[in-house]
C-alpha cells in the first residue's frame, strides 16, 4: 500500500510538474492584401496604390510563452500530432526572460521588420533609401514612457548626433545619473525636443527605449499588422504585399499565396523557426503556393503540404520572379529546396 501511495505521488507529479520545454502549433494566417476594421492592411499615402485580387498569407505559430507551465501531458500531445513540435526551452528563449520582455521583444522585431519590408520593396522597384535611427518599442513604467513614441526619429541626444543605435546606447550611459537628457527627434515632419532622466537598472542607465534602423522614404506606406501578432518572420510577405500594392494587376494572378522568411533592405530571405508549423497553416488555410527560406529547407522534412506547392525563397527579387513564372503557368518548375544553385 505505501508503494502504491508513492507510486501514486510520482505519477501526479510527472502529470503536473511543469517542464523546461515549450510547445510549437500552427497558428492564423493573416492576409496581407486584404482589408482590416481600419480600411487596407497595406496603405500607401503619396502614391497610388493598386488593390486587386489574390491573396498573400504571413503565417503565424502558436508558442508556449516563456513563464508558462507546459506539463507532460501538453508535452505528449504535441509530441504524437503531426503538425506540432516540442523544443527545449533553453533553445528558444534566454534564462532570465519573461513573458513581458518577450512581448516587448517581438513587438520591436515586427516593427522594424515592417520598415525594413516597406524597403526591400521600394529597393525592387529601383528606389533609393538613406537608413535612419528610429524608436522600435518603449518600455511600460521608465522613462521614456508617455515621452517617445515608436518610429519616432533619433536625431540627437544631448551633445551626441545619432549615426546609428549604438550612438544612442553610449549617449544614455554617458548621461550623469540623475540629471535629464535631451533627446531631439522627429516626429510628424517636425523636430520635438524632450527632456528624459535615465533610470538605473540592473546596474546600467536605461530610459526604456529600443533603437533600431528606420528608413528615409519618399512617401508613406503602412503594414497594420495586430498588434498580437509580433517577431520579424513576416518580413518576405509584407514586402510581397507592398510591392503588390505598388504596382498595377495582382502578382498572384488571383491565387492564394503564402509563406514566411525574414527580409533585409536588399531584399534578402533569412530562416524563421516553427517552419513546420507554418507549412501547416498555410495547407489547412487553402493555400496554393508556399515560399519556404533556403535556410530553412533543411527543417520541411515529414511536412505534409497536402496540394499545396512548396518554392523556395532565397531574395525578393527571386520570389516576384517566381511568382511571374507560376501565374503563367502553376505547372511551371520553381526552385525548391531539392536544388543546390540559388
Amino acid at each position: 500500500m505505501l508503494a502504491l501511495c508513492l507510486l501514486a505521488v510520482l505519477w501526479a507529479s510527472a502529470v503536473f510538474v511543469p517542464l523546461p520545454y515549450v510547445t510549437y502549433y500552427p497558428g492564423p494566417t493573416v492576409d496581407i492584401l486584404a482589408e482590416s476594421d481600419a480600411g487596407e492592411i497595406v496603405r500607401v499615402d503619396g502614391r497610388e496604390a493598386y488593390h486587386d485580387d489574390g491573396e498573400l498569407r504571413m503565417t503565424t505559430v502558436y508558442v508556449s510563452t516563456p513563464q508558462e507551465d507546459v506539463t507532460l501531458p501538453e508535452l505528449m500531445q504535441a509530441y504524437f500530432d503531426p503538425d506540432a513540435a516540442v523544443w527545449p526551452r533553453s533553445s528558444i528563449y534566454a534564462p532570465d526572460e519573461t513573458d513581458e520582455s518577450s512581448d516587448r521583444e517581438s513587438e520591436a522585431a515586427m516593427t522594424s521588420s515592417q520598415d525594413t519590408a516597406v524597403a526591400a520593396a521600394l529597393t525592387e522597384l529601383g528606389e533609393e533609401l538613406d537608413p535612419v535611427v528610429e524608436v522600435t518599442s518603449v518600455t511600460p513604467g521608465l522613462p521614456a514612457d508617455g515621452l517617445l513614441e515608436v518610429r519616432d526619429r533619433l536625431l540627437r541626444v544631448g551633445d551626441t548626433p545619432i549615426a546609428d543605435a549604438q550612438d544612442v546606447v553610449d549617449a544614455v550611459d554617458a548621461a550623469v545619473p540623475g540629471e535629464p537628457l535631451t533627446f531631439v527627434v522627429g516626429r510628424g515632419g517636425e523636430e520635438v525636443s524632450v527632456d528624459i532622466t535615465p533610470e538605473e537598472v540592473d546596474g546600467d542607465l536605461r530610459i526604456g527605449i529600443s533603437p533600431g534602423v528606420g528608413f528615409d522614404f519618399p512617401f508613406r506606406v503602412t503594414v497594420d499588422i495586430s498588434d498580437n501578432i509580433g517577431g520579424p518572420s513576416a518580413g518576405l510577405m509584407m514586402a510581397l504585399a507592398v510591392y503588390d500594392t505598388l504596382t498595377p494587376g495582382s502578382i498572384t494572378g488571383g491565387a492564394d499565396v503564402a509563406g514566411t522568411g525574414t527580409i533585409t533592405p536588399a531584399g534578402e530571405v533569412g530562416p524563421i523557426g516553427g517552419i513546420q508549423q507554418k507549412i501547416a497553416a498555410a495547407r489547412d488555410a487553402g493555400a496554393d503556393l508556399f515560399f519556404v527560406p533556403a535556410d530553412n529547407c533543411d527543417g520541411i522534412g515529414g511536412v505534409d503540404p497536402g496540394g499545396m506547392r512548396l518554392a523556395r525563397a532565397t531574395t525578393m527579387h527571386r520570389a516576384v520572379e517566381t511568382l511571374a513564372d507560376w501565374v503563367a503557368d502553376p505547372d511551371t518548375e520553381l526552385p525548391t529546396c531539392e536544388d543546390t544553385a540559388s
